[in-house]
């Protein structure tokens, strides 16, 4: 697969192309799109996500706020996660494709997910995890993988997806 850089990656029309790409593409594919995107990301203006932690009884909630017009790639997740979209629209591209949300909407998130994340509004989106552990950093630590290898033993790419 040829590696893009997608310097004017805010430009709607790139936007667009990068998004209607996953079409025939297999998950190993995707994952070295959204790859590229996070590069891009990378390069360009950074913007700061508010992240509110909300803690009860055998639950950890990260709740953030997205202005319009932000694009932002996650983390990979080692263990399927309760996503809910309490307001705003999004398009997220993942190892599962390309789907367009409205709030509200709440969804499990696969094993080995990292999204990358298009706000068409303002957004407020809340990933939720099942731990007693407190710590923020302890709760990354355990439900977060640093790259795709740490989690080859939880998750295997079926050959038809390769």
């Amino acid at each position: 697969m040829e590696v893009k850089v997608y310097e004017e990656l805010n430009h709607p029309a790139v936007l667009e192309e990068v998004f209607s790409s996953v079409a025939g593409m297999n998950k190993l594919e995707i994952r070295e799109l959204i790859a590229e995107v996070e590069t891009a990301i990378q390069l360009g203006e950074q913007i700061e996500v508010p992240v509110v932690h909300h803690f009860s009884q055998d639950v950890y909630a990260r709740e953030m706020v997205l202005p319009e017009g932000s694009l932002i790639v996650g983390k990979i997740h080692r263990f399927e996660n309760l996503n809910i979209l309490s307001k705003g629209e999004v398009s997220i591209l993942s190892i599962d494709g390309v789907k367009r949300i409205k709030a509200p909407h709440t969804f499990v998130g696969s094993v080995g997910a990292k999204r990358v994340i298009l706000a068409h509004t303002d957004v407020v989106w809340t990933t939720i995890h099942g731990t007693d552990e407190k710590d923020v950093d302890q709760i990354e630590e355990k439900f977060i993988a640093k790259n795709y290898e740490q989690i080859e033993d939880i998750i295997t790419i079926q050959k038809g997806d390769a």
